[in-house]
């Protein structure tokens, strides 16, 4: 039997439209579908007063100005975090690429943390509880992600490791091995997978009502996502595997997912305030 050649790369140009000198690519028009469908997502919540019990959360004003709080969160962060883990020596170098955004190179970890620092912030400054708040963008950042990692198919970028799998692909620049689609096996675990989990818990089981414990699982459910992930993509070429089959990306996981473990803990077993209507 002949070995699998792998499927062609679709033509798809990373460009959508070019008017002059502005170009909108997929990368960008990720970024913004995913955020604007994510705080339609937090909107919808909020206004569910079945799931909160009286419970109290932020109103659909505080979620309309948190937008751009959360934005330059994700944008910056998620930025600088690539610059920082992932290729410093290079933007070292080169200071000036580090804010050339629409090339690429945006690291999930560096945008969570960002966008953690954009919530405390907010809460902060609004009077609204921080926990409600890291609950409510768990429960939609899947979607960004999902839409993130659409991104990087596009881009051809990321790819995974060569394999003989029937829906192994050629991605141009990878060499002629046939790769594992890791950025679709992201969009579906970190992505899809992980928010119809978050749904799960927030409707049936109603845990917006116990503040943190929805943030506590998307953090655990992210890094359990990406770990596995990582199994089959292929890691940045200046930094390689860490140990044996070990990633930067495993490692900047295992933090979240001691973390998200331990919020869902100390909120399941936390006893409940008196509900402020």
């Amino acid at each position: 039997m002949p070995p699998h050649t792998g499927l062609p790369f679709p033509d798809i140009d990373p460009v959508l439209f070019e008017i002059g000198p502005f170009a909108l690519r997929w990368y960008a028009l990720a970024y913004i579908v995913g955020i604007l469908l994510a705080w339609r997502y937090m909107r919808a919540l909020i206004q569910n007063d079945r799931l909160w019990a009286g419970q109290k959360r932020p109103t659909a004003a505080d979620l309309d100005d948190f937008v751009l709080w959360g934005t330059l969160g994700i944008i910056i962060g998620g930025r600088l975090g690539y610059v920082l883990f992932y290729n410093p020596a290079y933007y070292l170098e080169h200071p000036a690429e580090a804010l050339a955004i629409w090339t690429g190179g945006m690291s999930f970890h560096g945008g969570f943390a960002g966008t953690v620092i954009a919530m405390v912030l907010f809460a902060a400054s609004r009077g609204v509880s921080v926990l409600t708040l890291f609950d409510l963008a768990g429960c939609a950042a899947p979607i960004g992600i999902f839409f993130g990692r659409i991104a990087n198919f596009i881009n051809a970028e990321l790819w995974g490791r060569p394999t003989d799998v029937p829906w192994a692909f050629v991605f141009p620049g990878a060499g002629p091995e046939p790769r594992h689609p890791s950025q679709l096996y992201e969009a579906a675990l970190e992505g899809v997978i992980l928010f119809l989990v978050l749904r799960v818990l927030s409707y049936r089981f109603q845990l917006l009502q116990k503040p943190g414990f929805l943030a506590g699982a998307f953090a655990f459910g992210y890094g359990i996502g990406r770990s596995i992930a990582e199994f089959y993509r292929v890691p940045d070429a200046h930094i390689g595997y860490l140990s044996g089959f070990f990633t930067m990306g495993m490692l900047l996981s295992v933090p979240m997912i001691l973390a998200g473990l331990a919020v869902m803990i100390w909120s399941a077993t936390r006893k409940p305030k008196a509900v402020a209507e």
